[in-house]
């Protein structure tokens, strides 16, 4: 019996399609509840509240009475998107759905990895990513929006208005993935993917205003969030609770939230931070000299990497996001993200403990669920800090010590005199 273990798994290691399928496998059987998985029931939302959206929608106008409606307009897509199997119930179908998105991400890494000058890290790294995060992968939308992102970047490189657009058209599902624009090459290639991604993103916007009313109702829910318990400034009242803190932490527009004294005050400390993150993007901008083939994608991940850990808001799915990205990077051979990317993988793994598995504990505060946080929020701060350095030697440090080096001139070896005979 070992024997025939063993050689299945080293089918699996050699033959990343059979490991992707048989992990897939499992998701499938944890979202459609024929494996249960401790902790809340992840797929409740997609039942609840997707399903209610889903029919509000079909009336011909956005949810604009629901707090929990906190996404651009275009997300009414990714709602509406299980009509496309009518013979299953919206669950069912928005985890083929998701399924599918799954195989798509799958099949555009393994085909980039086998050109020249990429490596296949990048699919081994969405294989693992994924199921890692367990049955919530399959259970949000993040995943759709996630394979947007992953095919402008892998199509960026010599189709920059492509890059553009469908960056663009991801924005107006999430928001972040305009940041997939911050590290084009300067001239031609950011003029062409900026005006197409701003003309895609105004043209949606545009559309979705006229076709129903309600488009714009998602900023003033959004905007009046707080600070969410996974998030990293939520591990203040994580700590504060144990020394007579008065809040509580209760469900507040969609996600479980701490509510009292200095909330305020810590979640306009998190947008402050997220505002100094993209401070340093653009001044990294600035002084960037060299722009390699990696650039795009190693800036767009750096980018989200410190959206995400900045948030007032880390939900479990916005890993999917940064595996996503990771993957691309290291589908390039010359990338040196592969540290931070390794260290987002096993923020992934712990995120699932977290969420769902042991997400009483960290509503409770209590040790077991503070140690989760504070390992899985130490590996994303780890990963941003390391994945920054990265980014701004290889663009900005070594290009300038290698024109500051000072050119030693060859000088000619004399020619010998030959004997004359």
């Amino acid at each position: 019996m070992t024997g025939v273990l063993g050689t299945a798994a080293e089918r699996a290691r050699r033959n990343p399609l059979l490991l992707w399928g048989l992990t897939r496998i499992v998701l499938l059987l944890c979202v459609f509840k024929i494996v249960t998985v401790p902790g809340p029931d992840v797929t409740s939302d997609i039942e609840q509240i997707y399903q209610g959206w889903y029919e509000v929608l079909k009336t011909g106008t956005y949810p604009m009475d629901d707090v929990t409606w906190q996404y651009p307009p275009l997300a009414a897509l990714a709602i509406l998107a299980p009509a496309l199997l009518p013979f299953l119930g919206y669950s069912a179908a928005f985890f083929v759905l998701s399924f599918l998105c799954d195989a798509l991400v799958f099949g555009l890494l393994r085909y980039a990895g086998k050109r020249p000058g990429r490596s296949s890290r990048g699919a081994w790294i969405w294989i693992a990513g994924v199921p890692l995060l367990g049955p919530t992968a399959y259970a949000r939308y993040d995943l759709m929006v996630t394979a947007v992102a992953v095919a402008a970047l892998l199509a960026g490189l010599s189709r920059p208005r492509v890059l553009g657009a469908l960056a663009g058209f991801g924005a107006m599902l999430k928001v972040w993935p305009v940041l997939l624009l911050v590290g084009t090459p300067r001239g031609r290639a950011t003029f062409r993917s900026w005006s197409a991604a701003a003309g895609a993103a105004a043209g949606l916007l545009l559309l979705c205003t006229i076709a129903a009313p309600g488009a714009l109702a998602f900023l003033g829910f959004q905007r009046d969030r707080g600070t969410e318990v996974e998030s990293l400034g939520a591990l203040v009242f994580h700590v504060a609770r144990h020394f007579g803190w008065e809040g509580e932490a209760r469900m507040n527009y969609g996600s479980i939230e701490f509510l009292g004294p200095y909330v305020s005050t810590v979640s306009t400390a998190a947008m402050a931070l997220t505002v100094a993150a993209f401070g340093w993007l653009l001044v990294w901008r600035i002084r960037a000299r060299a722009f390699s083939t990696t650039t795009p994608a190693d800036a767009a991940f750096v980018a989200v990497l410190l959206f995400t850990t900045t948030s007032r808001v880390i939900s479990p799915q916005y890993m999917i996001w940064l595996v996503g990205l990771a993957a691309v990077c290291l589908a390039y051979r010359a990338s040196r993200m592969r540290r931070p990317a390794h260290l987002v993988v096993w923020a992934t793994a712990v995120t699932q403990f977290e969420f769902p598995v042991w997400f009483s504990h960290v509503t409770e505060s209590d040790p077991l669920g503070m140690a989760l946080l504070f390992v899985r929020n130490g590996l994303l701060v780890a990963a941003s800090l390391s994945a920054c350095r990265i980014l701004w030697r290889q663009t900005v440090t070594e290009p300038r010590l290698a024109a500051a080096a000072p050119v030693v001139p060859v000088q000619p070896e004399r020619a010998r005199s030959l004997p004359v005979a």
